[in-house]
């Protein structure tokens, strides 16, 4: 009697630990980060989510990063988180460029099918480019003229966006700390709508001569 009762418990303690085992190997939700409050906006395998309009060719996904490289287009976030409508947040990405090549991140921006787009600002993406506006620049709002970070290797790119205030960090360094006026000085036309409102974020292809990689792509709403 004793033998098979330590037999039926050293099965069951077999099987007990191979299936804790299985759990603990699953893998997480595509959508939820490993830290608290962070969301993953881009799934690394496909553009769920996402919406380009002309000269869609620019953008591909290469080793589970967006990459772009092509004629000038536009990626936005179209998928369910907030509806891809922020307002407050914190946003960040890791990002590696190529020499000589420029790109841009959109925060409360609109969908459009063409041409740059008209709401919202343009966070700079350009560590080697012939354009003197660097990697980090809240672009012809407050300008970065130091390189923080080479091309060929990865850094985070981060933004917080909370009432009128723009923190953008390169890694750990506060490269703008900005705050909207209230009324702010803009040109007429396009550049009147680049002030803080609501909306949602694009990659920008700049131009065929330019490579750059996007990947860890995640978003905290704030209040």
């Amino acid at each position: 009697m004793i033998f098979n009762y330590l037999i039926i418990l050293v099965v069951s303690l077999v099987f007990s630990t191979g299936n804790t085992t299985a759990h603990n190997d699953l893998p997480e939700p595509q959508n939820v980060s490993s830290e608290k409050g962070w969301i993953q906006l881009f799934d690394g395998k496909s553009f769920d989510g996402w919406k380009v309009g002309a000269n869609a060719s620019s953008f591909s996904i290469e080793n589970g990063c967006i990459k772009v490289n092509g004629p000038k287009a536009h990626l936005y976030y179209v998928g369910p988180v907030e509806d891809h409508d922020f307002t407050n947040f914190e946003f960040r990405t890791k990002v590696m460029t190529k020499p000589n090549s420029n790109s841009g991140i959109y925060i409360h921006t609109k969908y459009q099918e063409s041409s740059w787009p008209i709401h919202g600002y343009e966070i700079q993406v350009n560590n080697t480019h012939s354009d003197w506006k660097r990697t980090g620049s809240l672009y012809d709002v407050q300008e970065v003229r130091e390189q923080y970070v080479g091309d060929n290797e990865w850094y985070t790119e981060y933004i917080k966006v909370e009432g009128k205030r723009i923190i953008i960090k390169i890694n750990d360094t506060v490269v703008v700390d900005y705050t909207e006026p209230e009324n702010p000085d803009r040109e007429p036309g396009e550049r009147q709508h680049r002030i803080l409102t609501s909306g949602t974020f694009a990659f920008q292809a700049h131009d065929p001569n330019s490579i750059v990689y996007f990947k860890d792509v995640e978003v905290k709403p704030l209040p």
